[in-house]
């Protein structure tokens, strides 16, 4: 294994430990670690963490992505009025233990929002700023024994992010391709075969 190699394994296994939250803490942790210099791409750690995701759950991985999903889905229902967007690792088809659901929705105003959450508990709302300059308005809640992010964005502000991890678009899927993706696909993975520029 090169060093590149062995820096991805180490920093994916960080990740998965929660000793880093970020990649490139992670990225920095291992190098240091094992007295390397170099670094890899966020690329290449996700696809050891996926690696050892796989080693340590198995067939779990499978049953909780679909559930994920549905759970999702029955989110996304609540906020169809908003073009609600699943992002995040249950689109990708990367979920791992820890893994929370990530939804877009578009409105000039969280309160409308919030109304059409009213059959969750709310643990947590409030404004967040994302890399880039991105501000939003945010909720957490729990569904189904999941941790669900709403960020909601203004429609006139935006556009599909580029992921900083696998350095495509964040296209993510809307509410009918959610449910056409349920019936006919529901295990389907949208991670790129390599890195995008």
């Amino acid at each position: 294994m090169g060093e590149r190699s062995s820096v991805a394994r180490e920093a994916a296994r960080l990740l998965y430990n929660g000793a880093a939250e970020e990649y490139i803490q992670a990225k920095e942790m291992a190098a240091a670690s094992l007295g390397v210099r170099g670094t890899p791409s966020n690329y290449e750690v996700a696809v050891e963490l996926d690696r050892l995701a796989d080693e340590i759950e198995g067939g779990e991985r499978p049953r909780r992505l679909a559930e994920m999903r549905e759970t999702a889905l029955a989110v996304m229902k609540k906020l169809a009025s908003f073009s609600p967007r699943l992002i995040g690792s249950v689109w990708r088809g990367t979920v791992r233990r820890g893994s929370d659901i990530d939804v877009v929705a578009l409105a000039r105003s969280p309160t409308e929002v919030e109304k059409a959450l009213a059959d969750y508990e709310i643990r947590e709302k409030g404004e967040v700023n994302f890399k880039g300059g991105v501000h939003a308005y945010h909720f957490k809640l729990e569904a189904g024994g999941d941790e669900i992010e709403v960020v909601v964005r203004n429609p006139a502000e935006y556009t599909d992010d580029r992921c900083d991890i696998y350095g495509d678009v964040k296209r993510g899927v809307t509410l009918p391709e959610l449910e056409r993706l349920l019936r006919v696909d529901p295990l389907r993975r949208f991670v790129p075969r390599r890195r995008s520029r």
